[in-house]
């Protein structure tokens, strides 16, 4: 009989995710046009997006999404063509965005998936990065939290990957100066050919150095996508009424036992802001938030770039591993199937 394979969380990770262990394979009887309902879809996935996130989703603790439960398919993004629709509108071989989670096939509500509207100068895949949630993330997060404006010297952690190579970029166009700080000399290269300013390797011996003489003038904004001890520096760099912008803590996410910052001190005498905040919080704005987005592509002033990792859905337990060890330039994304 022919089947489809789907990724279902298989135990809770105490720390690190164990492959083999974290998630298992499942395997369920093909799903065809004959199975869908007025107003469904029947979405082939082509690409999963692999996001820091996902770490928490697997804790036993509710976050902003509740917990994915074992035995759950596992959560996250994907783009989908439409292989067999009964709504008008929703034809056959448009591309989606959806979330069926880790799965090579999948029947949904129409409503729950946005055709993909590519524009020029942009790939299918940008929904998923430049136009998708890195990308609205950094739009929301570097233009209201951050406040950022002509002048500001902008420090962003996890600069290379997905979220934090837009922001940088976007600071640039608003008139900042940009450090960029990434894990590997190749990422500072491609940071400084983003435009950015300058960039760091955060493994260098030396990294704590440079980074007190690079931020000698002292920080107007932080992106933080990182926490730990780069948050530590750049609190001790901050200047008064600083803005940080807080996006995530990816050193930690595999930690059973979080490090918090030391330096917390420093925020009440320096007045600095410490805000958190979710993209879905703009919902209302997205819309012309992919039109300036869309725009920045054509003109040449954005740039993304994406890692894709082949071997179709059992690559995905890997990728994610991999994640966060720093694998990525850019948005990573598994690759599930090849059209033919």
């Amino acid at each position: 009989m022919a089947s489809y394979r789907s990724i279902v969380l298989a135990q809770r990770p105490k720390e690190l995710i164990v492959l083999g262990e974290t998630f298992a394979i499942k395997e369920a009887p093909m799903l065809r046009e004959t199975d869908l309902k007025a107003g469904q879809i029947l979405v082939k996935t082509q690409y999963l997006s692999l996001d820091p996130a996902m770490r928490a989703w697997l804790n036993d603790v509710p976050t902003y999404m509740p917990p994915v439960q074992i035995g759950e398919v596992m959560r996250g993004p994907s783009i989908g063509k439409i292989v067999a629709s009964t709504e008008p509108g929703y034809d056959v071989g448009t591309y989606v965005t959806c979330n069926p989670g880790w799965t090579e096939l999948a029947i949904m509500d129409a409503k729950d998936a946005t055709p993909i509207d590519v524009p020029k100068n942009g790939r299918v895949t940008d929904a998923l990065g430049a136009l998708g949630f890195p990308g609205l993330t950094a739009y929301f997060g570097i233009l209201d939290i951050g406040q950022v404006k002509a002048g500001d010297f902008v420090v962003v952690s996890g600069a290379a990957g997905a979220t934090g190579s837009i922001v940088c970029q976007i600071a640039k166009l608003k008139g900042a100066r940009v450090l960029g700080i990434a894990g590997s000399d190749e990422k500072v290269e491609w940071l400084k050919e983003l435009g950015c300013d300058d960039a760091l390797n955060y493994k260098d011996v030396n990294f704590a150095k440079q980074f007190q003489e690079k931020t000698s003038d002292l920080i107007d904004v932080f992106w933080d996508n990182v926490g730990g001890e780069i948050l530590d520096l750049a609190l001790r760099k901050a200047k008064p009424y600083a803005r940080f912008v807080m996006c995530g803590s990816i050193s930690q996410y595999n930690s059973s036992d979080p490090i918090g910052p030391k330096n917390i001190t420093l925020v009440a005498p320096r007045r600095i802001k410490l805000q958190g905040f979710l993209v879905f919080d703009y919902a209302s704005q997205f819309p012309n938030a992919r039109k300036e987005l869309s725009q920045w592509l054509l003109d040449g002033k954005l740039q993304s770039r994406e890692t894709i990792i082949k071997g179709g859905l059992n690559a995905a337990e890997q990728g994610l591993i991999d994640l966060y060890n720093g694998i990525n330039t850019g948005k990573l994304l598994v690759e599930v199937t090849v059209d033919e």
